[in-house]
């Protein structure tokens, strides 16, 4: 691949990189663009909707969120491994990394895991037990027989099942095969993963970088931006939207402001008298730049979407504020 590509401009590789990620309007259907993007990143936060929906809006506009649980639960056109919603052609990749994840014992993270597993061996035979006998289960189903005190996990708390069924799930023993009330429901990964060829490490590692490489158009590589044979740098259409912190356009953080010239954190994790602007704030994408930046928050309860705060270039922030409300069902105020 390294021969195939070539170096572009800054100009060229952001019109590149937003018709990669199919944010000049070109994305169809919600199975089609998590294909295309590789994967859908998950995560707890929902000021404004939950990250991996966001994502989609800022692609497709307003589309039915429950297409998404469709494909995941009825479907199984898609699948949920450790964090990300994946598409299921890429389970037999997915699989080289969990066998990796049984042998790994190199970080201190990998060794805490394997010390886990081996002191919790009886916890994790009653666990696949239940779930073969009445699976699928939350978590909260099962009973909490950790040996031990629990480390007070920032997510788990004190329970030890939670930290168990994720080292499983990593290790693909259990598999998450749909959701009550936001809760992970749990199942056997036998029960639930389709058979699929066996691929190696190293050829899965290489099939998935060249999937980001294409999903992303273009990468810095000693001050060049090096672009995708399969992407074109035509110039992409003045559309606006708003971006999930876990966007892959602004994922990574460096990347963004070398590409856009656009410094762009998160601060939810600031404390509120250091941020800079604030709790949950949105990139701006206007065609192929990022022009401000948005606070909006969405009231469930009332049903209306507030904005807490704009910086940059507002212009045009009515017409992705107002889409935005569309897809919630919301008003705003």
């Amino acid at each position: 691949m390294a021969g195939r590509t070539r170096t572009v401009t800054v100009e060229q590789a952001r019109r590149i990189a937003v018709r990669a990620q199919q944010l000049d309007g070109s994305a169809r259907g919600v199975l089609r663009t998590v294909q295309r993007l590789g994967f859908l990143q998950l995560d707890p936060i929902a000021s404004v909707a939950p990250a991996q929906q966001l994502v989609l809006w800022s692609r497709l506009g307003p589309f039915d969120p429950a297409e998404l649980d469709r494909l995941l639960w009825v479907e199984r056109k898609l699948f949920e491994w450790n964090a990300f919603v994946w598409p299921i052609e890429s389970l037999p990749l997915i699989r080289a990394r969990m066998r990796r994840h049984r042998r790994a014992n190199t970080s201190a993270r990998e060794r805490w895991t394997r010390n886990f597993l081996e002191q919790n061996a009886g916890f994790r035979r009653y666990v696949l037990r239940e779930l073969e006998r009445r699976g699928p289960l939350l978590g909260r189903e099962l009973e909490d027989r950790g040996g031990g005190r629990g480390r007070g996990h920032r997510w788990y708390g004190s329970r030890q099942v939670g930290l168990l069924l994720e080292a499983m799930h990593r290790r693909g023993d259990v598999a998450v095969v749909g959701r009550k009330s936001g809760q992970r429901l749990w199942h056997l990964a036998e029960r639930w993963y389709p058979k699929t060829e066996t691929v190696s490490l190293r050829e899965a590692e290489r099939i998935l970088a060249e999937q980001r490489f294409r999903a992303l158009g273009v990468r810095l590589e000693k001050g060049e931006w090096h672009a995708h044979p399969d992407v074109s740098d035509a110039p992409v259409s003045d559309r606006v939207t708003l971006l999930s912190p876990f966007d892959r356009l602004v994922h990574d953080r460096d990347r963004a402001e070398a590409l856009f010239d656009f410094r762009y954190r998160l601060e939810m994790y600031v404390p509120p008298a250091k941020r800079e602007y604030g709790y949950y704030v949105l990139p701006l994408l206007v065609g192929d730049r990022l022009v401000g930046r948005v606070e909006p928050r969405f009231d469930r309860k009332t049903r209306k979407l507030e904005l807490l705060g704009a910086w940059g270039d507002t212009s045009r922030l009515d017409e992705a504020l107002d889409e935005l409300a569309a897809f919630l069902g919301a008003e705003r105020s």
